[in-house]
């Protein structure tokens, strides 16, 4: 069992960058994969980014690719996502998530956080 709790979101404006932290607590946080998903107001909920347990396995998705690292820190159970030159598009509910396998599916992921609020405004 994985809880997860996301910070580190708010408002900021067009071509700032934001930090996003998801702390981790059960037993198994090192051995798992993590990832960040994002929902914007009316859409489905999409891949940011990805990492494997061991950090030497990284994705993103094209639209944050550049702008966006993910990494870990497995000592701290912690997982970052740094965010830089936000564009509005944005704008969405960042989750951060834990499963035993990495992937860009949502399907693949067993533990979600309840989200934080990242606001770009232009």
């Amino acid at each position: 069992q994985v809880q997860l709790v996301e910070s580190g979101g708010g408002l900021v404006q067009a071509g700032g960058s934001l930090r996003l932290s998801c702390a981790a607590s059960g037993r198994t946080f090192s051995s798992n994969a993590m990832a960040w998903f994002r929902q914007a107001p009316g859409k489905a909920r999409e891949f940011v980014a990805r990492i494997s347990w061991s950090g030497d396995n990284i994705g993103y998705a094209d639209s944050v690719k550049g702008r966006f690292t993910i990494s870990r820190d497995n000592a701290k159970n912690t997982v970052y996502l740094q965010m830089n030159n936000l564009e509005p598009e944005d704008t969405a509910v960042y989750y951060c998530a834990a499963g035993s396998r990495i992937a860009t599916s949502r399907f693949q992921y067993d533990y979600w956080g309840q989200g934080t609020q990242v606001t770009v405004s232009s």
